[in-house]
């Protein structure tokens, strides 16, 4: 970022309903603003600044601090000998329980060996036998190999390394430590920007604005709603809040996926916990209970490499007939050279946690690991609301379901991206059929809603809210304390601030807007998980514990209404309605 790049700000239009913040004092102009810094992300700016557009990256802390760099276990795509994308195209359906949007899944797997090909292209080195092809692992749900990984078990880490190298070779402007807050709307309402904060770092501090016509959500999961998870402390659902304030739907958040194999630290811990990837599974790892009694062989046809909803279920059930509080995952008989080479980074992590995997089985439960729903795109990666796009883990677009398919996260972020680049470009080129809109501006509009701040000191309350009614187990009671528990939160922050209390009202700042937005999608995920009386997938129902053809297998639709009210409907398919009433999307001038 440079010293021209900054202009003086204008008067403003957010859209919908907006966060308490300050109001912009600088500004940037751009074509495209990206949120985000993951796979999905870094190819979305580098395909838009390729295509020539001004691209500004903006990342709520480094380039390389994202969700990306913490996958393990690889890519899935259909590139080994005798894979087609057929194959890989059943394989996700199954995972999907029902859910997926089968147009949305064949582009992600025909379109995906090609994405991967131009990933390793883009500097990408992933791991190769001696004649230089790809090895290939399997994960759950997968019949295959054709989960290609780089570093044994750092796959993440290597293409967050190419991602972020190539984005500096391109001078790629980049503002990093920015929390987004809100998105900018001009008077027609199409997407013009959004308002960010940045942390101390950088050129810029404090609450400023990028005004782009084009806007990219790429900012990862809401893992931080739960107590326990896989995710990074970042990941706290910025994007979802974001455009639900903005108005746009988001989908099947009531699908979030718990990782079946977390490293187990003991009851209560919380935060980030260590992940045991799948692909130690994949590579003939065996789940045990505490007397070494293997019980997934009468669980699923395939075992231990089952979908992994139907393993997180297993474990849970087994947890319960045992009265226990974790299972174990034996890996012994690989040895410690395999496990030196092959899972180097999973060695280390249960090693620095007294565990030895080479000679003792790993401790483990389920944990929050990967939110199946999202911002409702089309398969442009086209919201419901004109020129803001979403893309990886924060979007919907009906590749998952009800549960994502191991490593297929990763391919869908990279093909999506892909797509999003295109349609930017496209409108961007394309002549404009009406005149162009107003300059959008960047201060606060007096009639727009404003959210009432979540005290930094809540989030805890609603992590603890969150893990003790929604999460892997699920049911009307529990479900229905959570909901009430999460609206008590809620109302606090309405209430004017009693000057004689102890408590003081929530200041703006980053922390209390985490904390909003955890209350924001937590209240969404609970109300969905309520409405959908079925279990399905990775939504686990102890009071509705079959699948229900009839009536649920389609999409529950979630907006914010402009009374902050959630309105929840219900899709007539399993497909998605289109984004948009207009096909193609009317193009949009770019900023000047």
């Amino acid at each position: 970022m440079t010293a021209e790049s900054a202009r003086e700000p204008g008067p403003a239009l957010p859209a919908g309903i907006q966060l308490t913040a300050p109001v912009p004092g600088w500004a940037i102009d751009a074509d495209v603003v990206v949120v985000g810094s993951g796979v999905a992300g870094l190819t979305t700016a580098l395909r838009c600044t390729a295509a020539g557009l001004r691209t500004v990256v903006v990342t709520k802390a480094r380039l390389d601090d994202g969700s990306t760099r913490w996958a393990q276990g690889g890519i899935a795509a259909a590139l080994g000998e005798g894979d087609t994308p057929e194959q890989h195209l059943s394989d996700t359906l199954v995972a999907g329980a029902g859910l997926c949007d089968e147009a949305a899944v064949r582009t992600l797997v025909t379109e995906g060996p090609d994405a991967v090909r131009r990933l390793i292209g883009t500097g990408a080195r992933f791991d190769t036998s001696e004649t230089g092809d790809l090895q290939l692992t399997r994960e759950g749900g997968h019949h295959r190999r054709r989960i290609a990984h780089a570093g044994g078990d750092a796959t993440g880490a290597e293409i967050s390394r190419a991602l972020v190298d190539a984005v500096r070779d391109a001078s790629l402007r980049t503002v990093e430590n920015a929390l987004v807050l809100d998105l900018l709307t001009d008077e027609h309402g199409n997407t013009s920007g959004v308002t960010l904060h940045v942390m101390g770092e950088g050129q810029h501090d404090g609450v400023g604005a990028v005004r782009a016509p084009a806007v990219v959500l790429a900012t990862g999961g809401m893992g931080q709603v739960f107590s326990a998870t896989t995710n990074p402390p970042v990941s706290t659902g910025d994007g979802v809040a974001l455009a639900l304030r903005a108005g746009a739907e988001v989908s099947d958040l009531e699908f979030v996926q718990f990782h079946p194999t977390v490293l187990f630290l003991g009851a209560g811990s919380e935060g980030q916990q260590p992940l045991v990837s799948e692909a130690v599974r994949g590579e003939g790892a065996h789940l045990v209970d505490a007397d070494g009694v293997r019980f997934m062989l009468d669980q699923h046809e395939l075992a231990e490499l089952a979908p992994r909803d139907i393993v997180a279920k297993g474990i849970m059930r087994r947890m319960r007939e045992q009265g226990a509080q974790n299972m174990y995952l034996d890996a012994r008989h690989f040895g410690a050279d395999m496990w030196a080479t092959r899972f180097p980074t999973i060695l280390a992590a249960c090693r620095a946690h007294g565990i030895d995997p080479v000679t003792e089985p790993i401790p483990v439960a389920p944990a929050a690991h990967y939110a199946s729903g999202g911002v409702r795109t089309d398969l442009r990666g086209r919201t419901t609301v004109p020129g803001l796009y979403a893309c990886g883990e924060v979007a919907c677009t009906g590749v998952h379901g009800a549960n994502r398919l191991a490593s297929n996260s990763l391919l869908e972020g990279l093909v999506f991206a892909e797509r999003i680049a295109a349609d930017i470009a496209a409108v961007a080129a394309a002549p404009s059929p009406v005149p162009p809109a107003a300059r959008p501006t960047t201060a606060r509009a007096e009639s727009a809603a404003v959210l009432p701040l979540i005290a930094p000191e809540a989030r805890l309350k609603i992590q603890r809210i969150m893990s003790e009614g929604a999460s892997v187990l699920r049911s009307a009671t529990s479900l229905g304390v959570a909901a009430e528990a999460l609206e008590a939160v809620f109302q606090e922050a309405l209430r004017p601030a009693d000057p004689t209390g102890p408590g003081k009202p929530a200041q703006p700042g980053v922390e209390s807007w985490e904390t909003s937005n955890l209350l924001c999608v937590a209240r969404v995920l609970v109300a969905a998980a309520l409405e959908r009386e079925e279990t399905r997938g990775c939504h686990w129902r102890d009071d509705f514990p079959e699948r229900d053809e009839t009536d649920w297998r389609r999409h529950l639709v979630v907006r914010l209404g402009t009374g902050r009210a959630l309105e929840l409907s219900r899709t007539a398919t399993p497909a998605f309605p289109a984004v948009h009433p207009v096909d193609p999307p009317v193009p949009r001038e770019p900023s000047p």
